[in-house]
């Protein structure tokens, strides 16, 4: 059901799915804030965005108004490797529009109403930690803190409004929509602070620990992908065999000589023998950031890398389990810098 918002006597917001009819006007709202500058090009082109809904790919809610514009937009998008697992953002308001209720709406929209109609199995958002805002709007809408990605964004992607001192963390928060009960594997040294994330988490996870198990018989399968604008990279290792250190060793390698600042690591916690890929790992630099639920179907496991001391000063947060996860994150970055010579 759409929600409707009466801002004045004479105007009606209607928040609700994306039409095909709607493009055009999405186009106009990212151009009247943004201009042509808005990363996702998507919003841009109104032939793409709808294919891009009718395969699901990014399915939008929009607030339009009886005036006959497209006055808020966000969207549900593909961004993990489960085709059911989705992120939520992209988020805008007009800015004559502001002060009416209009984003909280449609937060509440796609989280109550527009997830559980298409059938996910997770939502999840990336809430900057530069504010606290962001924070709670996803607390809000029953989102749990189970990551902190550290340094992801630069300063310069905030400095118009002059709210970042360095780069900028963001803290993983997720809403299940759907219980599966499942066995994660927490390597050494993990079991507890997994359990910690996962008390209080609705996903129906087993915490058991990792044994010393030989790696799978496959070859070993990473994507990597590259966000020249924040020098991020990210890969995602769909198999890990007895090859895992020589592929990974060349995927590295070429982020860092593309500059990437911050390299995370995606791993399957279902894998018995993921104790040897994080012990590897945490050898070459890399640290704890979390669990990502549901993330390859399995709940997935964030490690990552920072090529500078992190921004940990920069890092706001809003909770004492987001509090404890930072003290988590920042104690085994301390741990494994320790550990390099």
């Amino acid at each position: 059901m759409p929600i409707i918002l009466d801002i004045s006597p004479d105007e009606r917001i209607s928040i609700d799915v994306f039409r095909p009819d709607d493009a055009e006007g999405v186009g106009e709202l990212f151009r009247s804030v943004y201009g042509e500058d808005y990363p996702v090009k998507l919003v841009y082109e109104p032939k793409a965005l709808v294919e891009a809904f009718e395969k699901h790919e990014n399915i939008p809610a929009v607030a339009r108004s009886s005036k006959g514009m497209i006055v808020g937009y966000v969207s549900l998008f593909r961004s993990a490797p489960s085709m059911t697992v989705y992120e939520g953002g992209q988020g805008l308001v007009l800015v004559d529009y502001r002060k009416h209720g209009i984003a909280r709406a449609m937060n509440h929209f796609f989280a109550d109403e527009m997830a559980p109609d298409y059938g996910v199995d997770a939502v999840f958002g990336e809430a900057v930690c530069n504010h606290v805002y962001s924070q709670k709007a996803w607390a809000n809408e029953g989102a749990v803190e189970t990551a902190l990605e550290v340094d992801l964004m630069p300063a310069e992607a905030y400095a118009r409004e002059g709210s970042a001192t360095g780069r900028v963390a963001a803290l993983h928060m997720t809403r299940m929509y759907r219980t599966m009960d499942h066995t994660v594997y927490a390597p050494e040294g993990y079991e507890e602070t997994m359990r910690s994330i996962y008390d209080g988490f609705n996903s129906g996870a087993a915490v058991v620990r990792a044994e010393n198990e030989a790696s799978g018989d496959k070859n070993t399968s990473i994507e990597s992908r590259f966000f020249e604008f924040a020098s991020v990279a990210r890969m995602t290792v769909r198999d890990a065999g007895k090859d895992f250190h020589d592929v990974f060793v060349r995927h590295e390698a070429e982020a860092l000589g593309k500059g990437m600042v911050v390299i995370q690591i995606w791993l399957n916690l279902s894998w018995p023998w993921i104790g040897q890929l994080t012990e590897y790992l945490r050898g070459r630099g890399y640290f704890f950031g979390g669990i990502l639920p549901r993330w390859f179907g399995a709940d997935g496991l964030l490690m990552q890398k920072v090529a500078v001391r992190p921004n940990w000063e920069g890092i706001e947060l809003y909770s004492e389990k987001a509090l404890r996860l930072r003290g988590i994150v920042q104690d085994d970055w301390q741990r494994v810098t320790a550990q390099i010579p």
